[in-house]
């Protein structure tokens, strides 16, 4: 990520294995291509502090479509992979996640990752997001957060999956919380109140 985004608090990052991120090579004499999922669909996430968190469907679509896309090697901008603008970075959605392609660039470094990829050291794509929208419910005893739609930032190779970011999203939970409960004495007093004009209705004051 730029500086901006990364001093932008309201960035989070999500990482996604196992394997899911390999090396294709289309013949030969072509270079190899990194090839993975950097999120799944419906796929339920670990606890992420009193939070399970789940992708739906779509969710990438306008991004793919509209954002500037970076593909770097572990977050750091300083390693930068591919990008969307450039072609060096495709993304698409299919029905298992967020597809990516990479073209990794002839350097001493990229090639030094693709040795580790290729020996199964490195297998882990993470992505930096802001959410546009989101939605909580309660679901089996669980706080489940199903993001509908971000704003994409970066892809990323990883050596762990120690990006997990949670503090906005906890943010998010507490307020959904709070607004919940607030609003339970209120949604009661209105279904009393119905309850009172319809006994009037029938039976009179």
């Amino acid at each position: 990520m730029t500086g901006r985004r990364e001093g932008d608090k309201k960035v989070e990052r999500r990482t996604y294995g196992l394997q899911s991120l390999g090396l294709e090579q289309r013949s030969d004499n072509d270079p190899a291509t990194m090839v993975g999922y950097a999120a799944l669909f419906n796929s339920p996430s670990q606890d992420l502090g009193g939070f399970v968190e789940e992708i739906a469907p779509g969710c990438f679509k306008d991004a793919i479509a509209r954002d500037d896309v970076r593909a770097l090697w572990n977050h750091n901008p300083d390693w930068c992979l591919g990008r969307n603008k450039s072609g060096t970075l495709r993304m698409s959605e299919d029905d298992r996640g967020l597809r990516i392609e990479i073209d990794p660039p002839d350097a001493q470094w990229a090639r030094d990752l693709m040795v580790s990829m290729g020996r199964g050291d490195v297998d882990q794509m993470s992505f930096g997001f802001r959410v546009r929208e989101d939605s909580w419910e309660k679901r089996g005893g669980k706080n489940i957060r199903t993001l509908k739609s971000v704003e994409l930032f970066d892809v990323s190779p990883v050596t762990y999956p120690a990006y997990l970011d949670t503090s906005i999203a906890v943010r998010s939970l507490k307020e959904w919380e709070d607004k919940t409960t607030s609003e339970a004495p209120a949604a009661k007093y209105r279904a009393d109140i119905a309850r009172v004009n319809l006994k009037r209705r029938f039976i009179g004051d």
